[in-house]
């Protein structure tokens, strides 16, 4: 209980306080005003005097000073200044980040993107006919190209192509799938929930563990709509298992006239065990396979913009467009870009060369070892910097190729005395956030992940942190 010399004191403190309007014509404070509107002022000013008040309350400060209250304002605004989604620089060596953006876009579409992005362009306008035209031209026939397939369709992601794909052909019907294949990602994503969300009927067959032809061929009816097929990419089941494979599931549903689909999750377009990889489905295999419907990611192992590609026979692309949910799920110029411009490189470039995310996951070790020395290089000629390089293992990411681990090397760095908790987080709460690893009670840097103009970042970083001890 509070006695009442400490009341006194409190109040004392309270009418130290200047008042809005006070505090808004100090000199220092007048300068601020000159980069940003008034109301905004006026609210970051009473944010910061609230946050006296309460600390005065709290009996956690004893004296007002005004350069004080100042530079809570000045920092205050400093962190009002920065934009929330902004560039980090990622230390993880996790190549496909579901957190930090996912893939990264090749730097060759930087035009075409301001392009479209700054002037008025052709999303859904014919210039042949000089009339209205359809967005999805742009990315259609080269998916058909690439793939082989009969009909294309692009939708936000990869959730909404399996939604999108689930109601369209098994609205009140039953799907039959695999209880080995009844996959969650990431954001509580579930297949049974998106089916139940579609209209569709589940079906599960199987075990978790083994799933034979004849559960799916049992299990087919009147009222059967779709076989389903999930690729387990973020996942796998080993030891005693059993599962029907694609094509024999496609013969299957062929010979019952019943429509196949498979949802592939991450996506890849290119063989990656040429680079001694684990091996992971490509769309082409699949597609081969001879299933009915395929979907993926944009943003996964395709190394391009977030979206959801549906790909497959034309009647059952036809009837997905002509769908209302089509509509809602579209997606926009600037996305549609971004993909246009990643799939003419799979067409015309070298894509393990070109798009970051391929380029990242083959890079050699003999390169990343040389950008290693290289970052240490760097970070040994500050002061107090304790650093070396290091082996470590990188990953995928993306909800892709579990269990794949890429060896890399890497920075390790101490800074004087702080702990390793310390360094990670000032590291992570820069303007530009460094996003690191600790490992054994070491901060890690791996180098796979990390850009060339990261280095000066991280060595800008490291220089304030060390002078800030």
């Amino acid at each position: 209980m509070a006695t009442e010399k400490e009341n006194t004191d409190s109040q004392n403190l309270f009418r130290l306080l200047p008042s809005v309007d006070e505090f808004l014509k100090l000199p220092q404070v007048v300068k601020f005003a000159e980069t940003r509107s008034h109301s905004s002022l006026v609210n970051a000013v009473r944010v910061v005097l609230d946050k006296w008040r309460q600390g005065i309350s709290e009996g956690k400060i004893h004296s007002v000073d005004t350069d004080a209250l100042v530079d809570d304002l000045r920092k205050l605004l400093h962190e009002l200044d920065l934009r929330s989604l902004r560039r980090v620089v990622n230390g993880t060596g996790i190549i496909v980040h579901t957190n930090l953006g996912r893939s990264l876009l090749p730097s060759s579409l930087e035009q075409q993107l301001k392009e479209v992005a700054f002037h008025y362009n052709t999303l859904e306008y014919d210039v042949e006919e000089g009339e209205r035209g359809s967005r999805y031209v742009h990315v259609e026939g080269l998916l058909r190209e690439l793939l082989g397939v009969e009909g294309a369709l692009v939708v936000n992601n990869n959730a909404a192509a399996v939604l999108l794909a689930l109601n369209t052909l098994a609205k009140g019907k039953e799907v039959i799938v695999s209880r080995g294949e009844l996959i969650e990602i990431g954001g509580s994503f579930r297949i049974p929930d998106v089916m139940t969300q579609s209209g569709a009927i589940l079906k599960e067959v199987g075990t978790t563990n083994r799933t034979r032809v004849e559960d799916y061929t049992g299990a087919i009816g009147e009222n059967t709509g779709l076989l389903f097929k999930a690729h387990t990419s973020n996942y796998r089941i080993i030891g005693f298992t059993q599962e029907v494979d694609v094509g024999t599931l496609a013969r299957i549903g062929k010979s019952h006239n019943v429509p196949t689909m498979m949802d592939l999750g991450s996506g890849v377009m290119v063989d990656l065990a040429l680079q001694g990889i684990d091996h992971e489905p490509t769309v082409q295999e699949v597609v081969n396979a001879g299933v009915d419907i395929v979907t993926f990611s944009g943003d996964k192992l395709l190394g391009g913009p977030q979206a959801g590609i549906i790909v497959g026979k034309k009647a059952f692309i036809d009837a997905m467009k002509k769908n209302p949910l089509t509509r809602a799920l579209r997606v926009d110029k600037l996305c549609l870009t971004m993909l246009e411009g990643t799939l003419r490189i799979y067409r015309d470039g070298n894509p393990m060369e070109m798009i970051p995310t391929l380029h990242m996951m083959a890079m050699p070790m003999e390169q990343l070892e040389e950008r290693a020395n290289r970052l240490n290089d760097m970070l040994s000629t500050i002061k107090d910097v304790n650093c070396c390089v290091v082996q470590v293992n990188s990953a995928p990411g993306g909800g892709s190729l579990p269990g794949q681990q890429l060896p890399s090397f890497g920075v390790s760095v101490e800074v004087g005395s702080m702990s390793e908790v310390e360094l990670e987080r000032r590291l992570r709460q820069r303007d530009i956030p460094i996003i690191s690893r600790i490992v054994e009670n070491k901060v890690i840097l791996d180098v796979r992940t990390l850009l060339d103009e990261d280095f000066q970042v991280i060595f800008d970083a490291l220089q304030d942190i060390v002078s800030c001890v």
